[in-house]
Formats: C-alpha cells, sequence, structure tokens
C-alpha cells in the first residue's frame, strides 16, 4: 500500500554570478549552480517553465523552483529495493503532461527480497503525487544488486520506451524470455504495441523491443531525426552509443570491446559478429556514460544536434558530433575539472542545459553575456 506524502520546503542558493565560464564552438558558455545537497538527483524533467521535478535514488521526489530556490520534497512510499544500484530511478512526464498531469518514472520494486525494474505512472497534481500504478514490474530477478538501467523517453507514435540492464548475468541479455538486459516499448497506457517485433514469437517476451545490451542508462528519442539513442556501460572499456531499431539484438556479451575485470582477456568472442549491431561510438576506457540527451536548440547554435552524455567513472560532460550519416566526427569532454559524476543532463524549452551531480548539484549551462 502506498502511504500518504510529506512535503518539506528547503531553500536554495542560487548564487548570482556563473561559477565557471569556458569557450565552445566559438561560443562563451556560463555554468551556473542551481542547487545543491539534494542527495543522488537521479532523474530529472520539467513540469513548467520554472519547475523541474526531481528523484533521489533512496526513493524521495523533489520538485525545484527554479524562480523561488527552493525545493518541495515528496515522499512517496514505494515497495522499493535500494541496494547497490538500485532504487528510484528516472522521471518523466507525459507527452500530454498539461492535460493529463501524468508522470511516469521506474524504480526498482521489491518483490520478496528481490529487485525487479519496475516502470510505474501517477498523477502529479497541486505538489502531491497520487495514483500510483504499476504499468510493468519486469521479468529481471537476479541475486546480484547492480545494473537495473533505467532511462525512460517517448517516441511521437505514442510509446515509452525504457531500459533495463542485464542485472550481473550476462546471459540474460541473449535470452528473450526474461526482460533483462533489453529495452522495453509499450502503448502509454501500458499495453504492448502489436507491431513489438517478438509479440507473435513463441520464445520471446512481447515487450521487448531490442537486446543484447548491458546496462543502458542513457535512452532518448530524437524528433529530429526520428531516431531512438541508447548510452550503456560496458565493462573495463567497451562503453557504447547505439542507434536502436525494432527486434535488433547488440551483442552483449556475445561480442564487446570490453576486457574482463579479473584479467586482461576480452568479453566474447570478439568486436563484431554477423546478426548484430556495432555502436556508433565506444569508449576506451570506460568513461561510464549515464544520461544522454540531443541537444535541439537555437540558443547554443553550435551544439544543435549534438550528443551529451554525463560521465561518471571520468567524471564530465561529453559531446559529440555527428555528421549526417550518424558517424562520430567530433568530440569534446566538459566541465572536467569538476571533478563530480554526472548523472542526468536534459535542456529546457529555451535551450539550457541542465546537469544532475552524484554529489547532490544541479548545474546550468547557458549563453554567457560576456
Amino acid at each position: 500500500m502506498f502511504k500518504p506524502l510529506m512535503l518539506v520546503l528547503i531553500p536554495i542558493f542560487l548564487f548570482s554570478k556563473p561559477i565557471y565560464e569556458f569557450e565552445s564552438e566559438g561560443m562563451n558558455i556560463r555554468v551556473d549552480k542551481v542547487a545543491s545537497n539534494l542527495s543522488i538527483p537521479w532523474g530529472m524533467c520539467f513540469i513548467d517553465e520554472n519547475r523541474v521535478l526531481f528523484t533521489q535514488k533512496k526513493g524521495r521526489f523533489g520538485v525545484l523552483n527554479l524562480k523561488s530556490k527552493k525545493v518541495t520534497y515528496v515522499d512517496v512510499a514505494l515497495d522499493l529495493y535500494n541496494k547497490g544500484q538500485a532504487g528510484l530511478l528516472d522521471v518523466q512526464t507525459s507527452p500530454s503532461f498539461k492535460k493529463d498531469r501524468t508522470i511516469y518514472f521506474t524504480y526498482v520494486k521489491d518483490v520478496n527480497g528481490y529487485g525487479l525494474t519496475t516502470l510505474a505512472k501517477a498523477t502529479f497534481q497541486n505538489n502531491q503525487i497520487i495514483n500510483i500504478k504499476d504499468i510493468l514490474v519486469t521479468k529481471s530477478k537476479t541475486d546480484t544488486t547492480r545494473h537495473f538501467g533505467s532511462r525512460i523517453t517517448f517516441d511521437e507514435q505514442g510509446h515509452i520506451f525504457f531500459s533495463i540492464g542485464d542485472r550481473g548475468e550476462r546471459p540474460n541479455s541473449q535470452n528473450l524470455n526474461n526482460h533483462a538486459g533489453t529495452i522495453i516499448r509499450l502503448n502509454l497506457n501500458g499495453t504492448t504495441p502489436k507491431d513489438n517485433p517478438f509479440v507473435n514469437q513463441k520464445n520471446g517476451l512481447k515487450e521487448i523491443y531490442s537486446y543484447g545490451h548491458r546496462n543502458p542508462q542513457g535512452l532518448y528519442y530524437d524528433k529530429v531525426s526520428k531516431k531512438l539513442i541508447s548510452s550503456e556501460h560496458g565493462p573495463r572499456g567497451g562503453d557504447e552509443i547505439n542507434i536502436v531499431e525494432s527486434g535488433l539484438n547488440y551483442g552483449w556479451p556475445i561480442i564487446s570491446y570490453g576486457k574482463e575485470y579479473w584479467n586482461p582477456l576480452s568479453v566474447g568472442e570478439g568486436t563484431h559478429k554477423e546478426g548484430m549491431e556495432q555502436p556508433i561510438k565506444e569508449y576506451t576506457p570506460s568513461i561510464a556514460p549515464s544520461s544522454l540527451l540531443v541537444y535541439n536548440s537555437d540558443l547554443l547554435e553550435a551544439w544543435n544536434g549534438n550528443l551529451f552524455l554525463g560521465a561518471l567513472k571520468l567524471t564530465h560532460l561529453n559531446r559529440i558530433v555527428l555528421n549526417e550519416n550518424y558517424e562520430v566526427i567530433k568530440e569534446e569532454r566538459l566541465l572536467e575539472n569538476f571533478n563530480e559524476r554526472i548523472r542526468n543532463v536534459i535542456q529546457d524549452k529555451k535551450g539550457v542545459i541542465y546537469l544532475s551531480t552524484d554529489s547532490g548539484n544541479i548545474y546550468s549551462l547557458s549563453l554567457s553575456e560576456n
């Protein structure tokens, strides 16, 4: 049963001067610290022009008011499995949020002592989160406390996608009878699209859209290119950015650019195999990519169409430039001097980029007036 929520108002100080400025592609970029002391803001989304709804891994929602500089915490009781990499994960507003006030979120549900990545929805109304309902409690049970995913994104045809890691057991990613190591595609009401690739297959779960993933913690549908893009953790090396398409196999753990943790041997059979997809970008050594954003705005015009990834292990904001064939032609590593694990990257309607860190900070990147 879900318990009543509690609201707590906490003032957050906003620095009037930028804490840092840098140049990229001929633009002067200013960085402002928007909020701090927020534990781990794992997921973020805008509920209006001035308010950011965010999750904390330990199981709490928060609303940051960018004008008043205050945070309203919303405690919602979930059957939360909060061990290792598990907890409350991503959150996104419905494509028709202004009308239906619906939010979607992923969390790790405690089911008889095991953690299962779960997609849920709720109503956000009057600073309350009510009508919580699980949409899909995934078949992803293992004895480990790692590789839960999970990010959420929407396409323009009324579908929701969310990612799940292999749950620390490699064979899961090639087994279509469990959800681990896959990207899931559903209709917004939780039903399964009739054109999902494994709907009519006896050995395969109908919710699966793609498989062979290790631990995708970045997922973004780009409405300009009409492409679904994921970023995922490799083992020791072999982090990947993938263009995700229906029914395709992304290879883990049969092919990988990564090495074993305990010796210098390569994981799997090699880096290529027929019937398995290649990433558009791989990182060796690992940067540990988390959130993924395709920047679409004229505010920071030279970055329009670029990919941005939060890097956890190598603590920077990773910028990727693609050509018209979606081939990587340039990489830039920003904010390395911050030495912070960047967890989530989003943008507002004006084109300002916001990012959260595991240190509990939220920063904004905008065009400097200087």
